[in-house]
């Protein structure tokens, strides 16, 4: 058990996990429980300082499961069943208290379901709006937003003639019955309406159905946002505005060439394979159930930003997209861009995108949820890796042995005790590693491996 303590203190606070020093403030523990049940699952650790990760233990274990769980079982609606777990570290108590993921929405039953439900935003716990109460809602019952009909149009409202020439430059037939199979149109009350998945596919009338931008574009002067060079707001349909969005990024990019002998290569700043997935992935992952929040793709010298309305779906979180694992958002949306042959498989595309950096020696992309968005960052070819320094050997060595302590990393290091720990104080400090100990001065102390490490 000491091995799962280890690796939750190796990360920091976040979507789906929390540290706790008791069980003093109940009604805190109780709205984390339920953000997490209603998000995305999480693990909370009593028995830990949340500031410092000293392991300080409980002096009551049992009395505090019983507390938590009465708590739990008393206040929240519907029933919801954590799962308790006891473990021992250095003969120190903690409680860890597993909360899985469940089809909510989970509230507090004194404030009933509109003003006592809660979704984790990092590492703090929010109220859901009425917005995000729908998406709950739609998950439980399996439903996407670009599935719903949009009941004040007709079937008119759709450019069947656009999906006929897009799908046959795709060698695919298409039909008024395709447009049903691929839920373009959609039966409500016996009679037929577009999906809001097919307006925003192959919409007429784009002025008048997207009063703001779907996706907004610009190339900025520099590393920030002071002067912009360039811009572009987009209401295409889809399958148009990709082909429109890659334009702009290539005019507002650099390519360079490369001649050996008689041949001539251009190389991009930008890997075009990363490129494209990641445009898509923001295309297909958007929430467009937000009106007022467009796609935004901003260019920079040093980096390129990808941000979409709508964080990861509830039932995920980012380390499991990481592991390859996708939920798909917009099922219209995602079914006809894969019959258009714009994308080529299901799946998670973040672990593309890493794998495609990683053999092209480029810095791999940053992906980041921002509250309610999502957002991509990649770095052009231009950009060196990070070197390998004196930490290596240290990282190289928790590999395989799990953990260091500082005499150890003197002895590997060469150097004096104190500059020994200083460094690994560094490294703590870059995020490398975490510090196990008990108090402050814990003669015992090691340090494991972030996620990041």
């Amino acid at each position: 058990m000491e091995i799962m303590i280890e690796h939750l203190l190796a990360r920091e606070e976040g979507k789906t996990l929390e540290f706790k020093e008791n069980s003093q403030s109940l009604h805190r523990i109780v709205q984390t429980v339920i953000a997490f049940a209603n998000t995305a699952g999480g693990t909370l650790l009593l028995g830990i300082k949340d500031a410092t990760k000293e392991v300080i233990g409980l002096k009551n274990i049992l009395e505090d499961e019983l507390r938590i769980a009465n708590a739990i079982a008393a206040s929240v609606s519907p029933l919801l069943v954590p799962n308790f777990q006891f473990s021992s570290w250095r003969h120190r108590d903690v409680l860890i208290i597993t909360i899985p993921h469940s089809l909510g929405p989970y509230f507090l039953t004194s404030k009933g379901e509109k003003e006592g439900a809660f979704i984790r935003f990092g590492s703090t716990n929010r109220f859901a709006d009425a917005h995000t109460l729908a998406e709950i809602k739609r998950l439980k019952d399996h439903t996407a937003f670009d599935q719903l009909p949009d009941c004040s149009l007709t079937a008119e409202a759709l450019d069947l003639d656009l999906a006929h020439r897009l799908f046959e430059n795709a060698g695919k037939s298409f039909t008024k019955g395709s447009a049903r199979s691929l839920e373009l149109l959609v039966d409500y009350q016996s009679k037929q309406y577009p999906s809001k998945g097919g307006l925003l596919l192959f919409g007429k009338n784009r002025e008048e159905l997207f009063p703001d931008p779907l996706v907004r574009l610009a190339r900025f002067e520099g590393t920030s946002k002071n002067a912009i060079l360039d811009h572009l707001d987009l209401k295409s349909p889809l399958p148009i505005a990709l082909d429109e969005i890659l334009m702009f990024i290539r005019r507002n990019t650099s390519t360079r060439a490369i001649i050996q002998d008689i041949h001539r290569e251009e190389i991009p700043q930008y890997q075009p394979v990363v490129l494209r997935e990641a445009v898509l992935n923001a295309l297909t992952h958007a929430d467009y159930s937000n009106r007022h929040s467009p796609i935004h793709i901003a260019i920079f010298d040093d980096r390129l930003e990808i941000t979409n309305p709508g964080s990861l779906p509830f039932g995920l979180s980012l380390e499991v997209a990481l592991t390859g694992v996708s939920q798909l958002r917009n099922k219209v949306l995602g079914r006809s861009f894969r019959e258009l042959k714009l994308t080529d498989q299901w799946g998670s595309g973040l672990n593309r995108m890493i794998h495609v950096c990683q053999q092209n020696n480029i810095m791999p992309p940053k992906f980041e949820e921002l509250g309610q968005f999502f957002r991509v960052t990649l770095y052009p070819k231009s950009v060196p890796l990070p070197a390998t320094s004196w930490h290596v050997p240290i990282i190289e060595y928790i590999q395989k042995e799990g953990s260091i302590s500082a005499k150890v990393a003197q002895q590997i290091w060469q150097i004096s005790r104190r500059s020994a720990t200083n460094r690994l104080q560094e490294m703590c400090a870059q995020g490398l590693l975490v510090e196990m100990s008990t108090a402050p001065r814990d003669p015992y102390k090691t340090f494991i491996l972030t996620t990041r490490g």
